[in-house]
């Protein structure tokens, strides 16, 4: 691989996509040389192709959760505020997997009188600086590469409570409205979460709907809210209000 592709790669990683005038004006060269780049990026199972650019490609295996935690990293806060204003104090709360969930423990730190019940080594950190909140650890499988807690002893921890709201996070999403993940031991804890609780709010960045991913959790009809940072698309915003699922653009 030239220099020069090595570089787009590691810009997409950090950003998620990239067009073919931006990358045409940072490395001052033409589109044409761009766009012959890209293919054989593509080619090499590197990228996706997309009109007028090009995503980082994810296939069957997650982006690398540091790689993750930038991405897209003052959208995720955005998300973040918005949701923690919708977060009462004296709850109880599910927060699973991923990067958003973790600014959200971040814009938690203030609330009073949580209860969170996590399968995310990251959120209990955080929230381990705020006084008030209780904290359970669900048991598990430790994933290293993440923090989190998945498998059957964590899908059994879960089930022994009914929460008021839980905040979740997805790898992927389709315009089908699907949530979507590369982890079937993850995905069954997150379908356990959804099934206890008496609110699910989905936080999500619109980069998830560049992503694909092999495993289903659930449908966005089994949402009570979505908070993102871009409008969905027509198609997917009428079966939202068809559900009843809010949609809150940050």
């Amino acid at each position: 691989m030239s220099l020069r592709k090595g570089e787009i790669v590691a810009l997409m990683r950090l950003e998620g996509k990239a067009t073919v005038e931006q990358l045409a004006e940072h490395f001052g060269v033409t589109v044409q040389t761009i766009r012959r780049d890209l293919g054989e990026l593509e080619d090499d199972g590197k990228i996706s192709r997309v009109h007028g650019g090009a995503v980082i490609r994810s296939g069957v295996t997650n982006i690398q959760y540091e790689e993750r935690r930038n991405l897209f990293a003052e959208a995720k806060e955005r998300i973040a505020k918005r949701v923690a204003r919708d977060v009462p104090d004296d709850i109880s709360l599910f927060i699973n997997i991923g990067t958003t969930t973790e600014a959200v423990a971040r814009e938690l730190l203030n609330h009073s009188n949580l209860t969170v019940v996590t399968n995310n080594m990251n959120v209990a950190n955080i929230l381990a600086a705020n006084e008030s909140c209780e904290i359970i650890v669900s048991g598990g499988t430790l994933r290293r590469s993440d923090g989190g807690l998945v498998g059957d002893l964590a899908t059994q921890m879960i089930e022994q409570f009914k929460v008021d709201i839980a905040i979740i996070g997805a790898s992927a999403l389709d315009e089908e409205g699907d949530l979507l993940d590369f982890d079937l031991r993850e995905v069954r804890v997150s379908k356990s979460i959804i099934r206890h609780a008496r609110k699910v709010f989905l936080v999500t960045d619109h980069s998830k709907f560049e992503r694909s991913a092999p495993v289903r959790i659930a449908s966005f009809s089994e949402m009570d809210a979505i908070y993102t940072d871009r409008p969905f698309l027509a198609e997917l915003n009428r079966k939202c209000a068809e559900w009843g699922v809010s949609v809150i653009v940050a």
